[in-house]
């Protein structure tokens, strides 16, 4: 088996340019004909400061009340150093005194009436006056629009996303049934939003969740209280026990297998796997439910309780550990940047990862290597490397020691 290095025409385009064709392509979205975005002279809809500016957009940001301006970039993103801090502080002290112009000039105002636009439809939805800051993220297959909405005096009370093509509505309905899900599951070691809304506006599918208080006082999370929560999760729908090859959780990754084997990175998935079945396919495993991605940027710790957010790819009957396994690798991959070393060490600490969940000793790495394998057919199945994702190449990080590790067992 040798992994695949390959990337497609759309990685050959910088980040900027794919966020600008993408600010193009939300506003088109969520303000449809007879709205227009081009300047165009009409009744004003609202108006959006891009900050930071119209080539690199991480934010649109709502001009026409200086208090909503204000929180809306307070509560855009938690900072992670001092400078951030101050930058961001900067900007909201910018924004409440309307003194914009001279760190923003780009503006997008839009025109025509209320009841075309997503200001519009989520008003009715919810019953209230609102407004709405839209966030622009990174490139990846499953990019969506993701909306605050503030009321008229600045309070952050919901996050909105918009599913717009056939992965992302189908993610947005998977969110919207595992909300509901885990709202009656009797969860004790963290807190998720609650579903205010769901339903469909112009053919895209809509989820309006309550605001978590992320931006309340952080305290410090201890790994104890972290595994505490991924287990209250693993145990919130039950669990079962048998032979890996013989559960559900096998079939399963197996049908996804075959969805991507026309993929050059499928044969080398669909052999690993193949060798995993002939070496440890009798090995008994628990399965319970998980995350599906649970990373250092869905969740903040406060003093009473954990919020946990982001719930598109929670799954029921998947091996225990692996949300521990998949925190790990985003999180070294997020301090260090070498994707293919936090690969290479969160498989050598799956002993001490997986010990807290009960996986035996002799299923750890196996827990561990399947977690990569199922990770693989996610970004495959996706098609994040077309999307231009970062880590979309799976060739370059992940595969080669996914495919070492396999061939050593």
């Amino acid at each position: 088996m040798s992994p695949v290095k390959t990337a497609p025409a759309e990685l050959t385009a910088g980040d900027a340019a794919l966020r600008t064709q993408y600010l193009t392509e939300v506003l088109a979205l969520l303000y449809p004909r007879p709205c227009r975005t081009d300047g165009t002279a009409g009744p004003l809809v609202t108006e959006y400061l891009v900050v930071p500016n119209a080539h690199r957009p991480r934010l649109l940001v709502p001009t026409l009340s200086p208090a909503v301006a204000a929180a809306a970039v307070r509560r855009y993103a938690e900072p992670q150093s001092r400078m951030a801090r101050l930058k961001r502080d900067a900007v909201v002290a910018a924004v409440r005194t309307r003194a914009t112009g001279l760190l923003f000039r780009d503006r997008i105002r839009v025109t025509g009436p209320v009841s075309a636009g997503i200001d519009g439809y989520l008003s009715d939805a919810l019953r209230r006056d609102l407004a709405v800051s839209i966030h622009i993220g990174p490139a990846r297959a499953n990019r969506k629009p993701v909306l605050q909405l503030l009321s008229p005096d600045g309070d952050t009370f919901a996050f909105g996303k918009i599913g717009t093509g056939p992965l992302t509505r189908s993610l947005v309905k998977a969110e919207t049934a595992a909300l509901i899900a885990l709202a009656n599951s009797g969860l004790r070691k963290l807190t998720v939003p609650r579903v205010l809304h769901a339903g469909q506006w112009r053919n895209m599918q809509v989820l309006v969740q309550s605001a978590l208080p992320v931006w309340l006082p952080r305290a410090p999370l201890t790994q104890r209280r972290l595994t505490a929560a991924m287990l209250d999760i693993a145990g919130c729908c039950g669990h079962t026990t048998g032979p890996l090859t013989g559960s559900g959780y096998w079939h399963e990754l197996k049908s996804r297998l075959a969805a991507v084997a026309d993929r050059p990175e499928g044969a080398g998935l669909a052999a690993a796997v193949d060798v995993l079945a002939a070496h440890s396919g009798e090995t008994t495993l628990r399965y319970g439910a998980w995350h599906g991605d649970w990373a250092p940027w869905n969740m903040a710790n406060l003093a009473d309780t954990l919020l946990v957010w982001d719930w598109e790819r929670f799954a029921t009957g998947v091996p225990l550990g692996f949300d521990a396994i998949h925190h790990e690798l985003q999180k070294r991959i997020q301090s260090t940047g070498d994707a293919r070393a936090a690969v290479e060490a969160t498989v050598h600490r799956a002993d001490e990862l997986l010990a807290p969940f009960g996986v035996a000793p002799v299923a750890r790495e196996i827990t561990a290597l399947l977690y990569l394998v199922d990770l693989a057919v996610r970004y495959l199945t996706d098609k994040q490397a077309e999307a231009g994702a970062r880590l979309g190449v799976l060739g370059t990080w992940l595969l080669p020691v996914l495919i070492r590790r396999v061939e050593e067992l």
